[in-house]
C-alpha cells in the first residue's frame, strides 16, 4: 500500500510539469510559483497549527533554528522553485526534467565536500554514463538563444535543488521535529520571498478561472496533499524502494509531455534519456543500499 501511495505521489508531481507549462501561457513564472507555494504553505501551516503535538514543536524555538529554517526555505522554495518555473517557461518540459534529474549526481558530488562521502567506482562509472546520455541528448548543440538562457537557469536550479537536498537532509537528521513542521514553515518563508519577487519583477496579472484552477490544484493536491501522502509512505518504505519509485518520474514526465504537450524526442534524444534515466536510477539505488548497509 505504501509503495502505491508513493507511486501516486510521483504521478502527481510528474503531472505538475504539464500543468505548469499550460499555466505559464497566462501567468508569468515567478508569480505563478509564488502563488502556488503561498497557498500550499497556508494549507500545511493550518494543518500543523491544528495539531497540538506539532504546535508544541514550534513553541520556544531559538533564533538560530528559525534562521536555519528561513535559509532552507529561501533556497528550497524561492531559489529552486522560482528557477524551476522560469526554466520551464524557456525550455521543453522533457529537457528541463532531464537536467533536474541530475540532482542525485550533484548531491553525490557535493557530499564529497560537505559530508565526507566518497562515491564508489561503480557510481563514478554511472555518473559518466549519465553524462554521455546528456551529450547524446543535446547533440548537435544548436539551440535558440532563449533555450540557451533556459539551460543556464536550469543549471542554477539544479545546484540550488542539490544544495537544498543536502541542507534538508542535515536539518531532518539533526532535528527531532516532524518533517511536516519543517516543510510547512520553511515553505511559508520561502513562498513569501518568491511571491514578493514575482510581484515586484513581473507585476500582477489577471488570473483567469482556468489559471486559478491550475494554481489551486498544484497547491492543494500536488503539493500539500502529495507531501502528506509521501511523508506517510516514507514511514514504511525502505530507502531502496523510495529510490526505485523516484526513478519512475523521468519516464512519467516524458510520456506526459509527449501526450499532452506535443513534445516529440528524436531517436538520439530517446537514447540519451534512457542512458540518463538508467544511470540515475542505479546511482540512487546503490546509494540507498550503501546507506542501509552503514546503518545496519
Amino acid at each position: 500500500m505504501a509503495s502505491l501511495e508513493a507511486l501516486v505521489v510521483t504521478i502527481l508531481w510528474s503531472s505538475s510539469y504539464v500543468i505548469i507549462k499550460l499555466g505559464l501561457e497566462e501567468v508569468p513564472p515567478l508569480l505563478f510559483s509564488g502563488l502556488r507555494y503561498s497557498v500550499a504553505s497556508v494549507v500545511l501551516i493550518g494543518f500543523v497549527l491544528s495539531q497540538g503535538r506539532y504546535r508544541k514543536q514550534i513553541v520556544s524555538k531559538e533564533k538560530t533554528w528559525w534562521g536555519i529554517i528561513a535559509v532552507y526555505g529561501v533556497i528550497f522554495v524561492a531559489f529552486t522553485q522560482g528557477a524551476h518555473y522560469v526554466a520551464l517557461s524557456l525550455l521543453p518540459a522533457i529537457t528541463e526534467s532531464m537536467l533536474l534529474n541530475l540532482t542525485p549526481v550533484i548531491v553525490l558530488l557535493m557530499g564529497i565536500i560537505f559530508l565526507d562521502e566518497t562515491p564508489t567506482k561503480g557510481q563514478l562509472l554511472l555518473i559518466f554514463i549519465g553524462l554521455v546520455g546528456i551529450l547524446i541528448y543535446f547533440f548537435p548543440l544548436n539551440l535558440p538563444l532563449v533555450q540557451v538562457i533556459g539551460l543556464f537557469v536550469a543549471i542554477g536550479e539544479l545546484l540550488a535543488n542539490a544544495l537544498s537536498s543536502l541542507l534538508g537532509r542535515k536539518i531532518n537528521r539533526d532535528s527531532i521535529d516532524h518533517p511536516v513542521v519543517i516543510t510547512s514553515l520553511s515553505m511559508g518563508i520561502g513562498s513569501v520571498v518568491l511571491l514578493l519577487s514575482g510581484i515586484i519583477l513581473e507585476g500582477m496579472v489577471p488570473i483567469s478561472p482556468i489559471s486559478l484552477a491550475y494554481i489551486l490544484w498544484l497547491a492543494i493536491i500536488n503539493t500539500a496533499f502529495a507531501f502528506t501522502l509521501w511523508n506517510k509512505a516514507m514511514r514504511v518504505l525502505r530507502a531502496v524502494d523510495v529510490s526505485l519509485i523516484n526513478s519512475t518520474m523521468l519516464p512519467q514526465i516524458v510520456i506526459l509531455s509527449v501526450l499532452f504537450l506535443g513534445e516529440m524526442p528524436d531517436i538520439l534524444d530517446w537514447i540519451g534519456l534512457v542512458l540518463l534515466a538508467l544511470s540515475i536510477a542505479l546511482i540512487q539505488i546503490t546509494q540507498a543500499k550503501r546507506k542501509g548497509a552503514v546503518k545496519g
